[in-house]
């Protein structure tokens, strides 16, 4: 029994194509849309799994809506004589109204209610001249897109802010550099206090040194302020004696 015709609309038809160099990953984008009124399951499958990385691989597209599936090729050695045998597979299911489970419903159905579409995989290597002129137009086209959107993130900003918040900012900006200037001058001012402060103490340091005069003074005093202390104490001894 012939499977029925595919219910999908493949965009490319028949062909993935992929362009060079494949020293890196490569991508090709894929669209599934559904123009019917009930929602389709779908899954994508290869010939080669190892080669290629396709997102989503399978889900669901609702009615009247439509998806983009990325098959990414992973890089590898290209080899022009070699022709590409990869080949991809949209198998496509109309989900039932009750559909719970994806999974159960890929599971259960019948060889007759499926359809598919078979695209084949083109490699597609440029000229060295083309090369060049690719890489420049990227380079061209990636640093407009930076120029382009700096100039439209200074436009945002300038169109989200009125006079008054301007007004603002430009008080609050100088209020800052007025604080900056104060703290400025406390820190000098503290300087000089800490330079006056170690001079004190250098003063202090070196008077013992240049008064040895003072200490033999005040040792003289001390030792005759003793010896009175204790003529006094052995009058007072001998009065008392006497008194008794």
């Amino acid at each position: 029994m012939a499977r029925p015709e595919q219910v999908l609309l493949l965009e490319p038809q028949h062909e993935l194509r992929f362009r060079g160099p494949f020293t890196d990953v490569v991508t090709s984008t894929l669209k599934l849309a559904n123009p019917t009124d009930r929602n389709v399951c779908f899954k994508v499958k290869t010939t080669a799994p190892r080669r290629y990385c396709v997102r989503p691989n399978s889900g669901v597209i609702d009615a009247g809506t439509s998806i983009h599936v990325s098959v990414m090729l992973q890089p590898f050695d290209y080899d022009p004589n070699e022709k590409s045998k990869h080949k991809f597979m949209v198998q496509s299911l109309l989900a039932p109204s009750d559909m719970t489970d994806t999974e159960g419903v890929w599971k259960d159905a019948k060889p007759e209610d499926l359809m598919d579409s078979k695209l084949r995989c083109v490699f597609e290597m440029p000229a060295e001249n083309e090369k060049t002129h690719e890489m420049e137009s990227n380079k061209i086209s990636s640093s407009l897109l930076k120029s382009e959107s700096s100039t439209l993130s200074m436009k945002s900003m300038a169109s989200s802010l009125d006079d008054g918040e301007v007004k603002k900012i430009m008080e609050e900006c100088k209020r800052l550099q007025t604080e900056v200037q104060r703290l400025r001058e406390e820190n000098k001012q503290i300087r000089q206090e800490d330079d006056g402060l170690r001079m004190r103490k250098g003063t202090l340091m070196s008077a013992p040194h240049s008064s040895p005069a003072v200490r033999v003074k005040e040792e003289g005093l001390s030792t005759r302020v003793i010896a009175l202390i204790v003529l006094f104490f052995v009058v007072g001894v001998i009065v008392g004696k006497l008194a008794l």
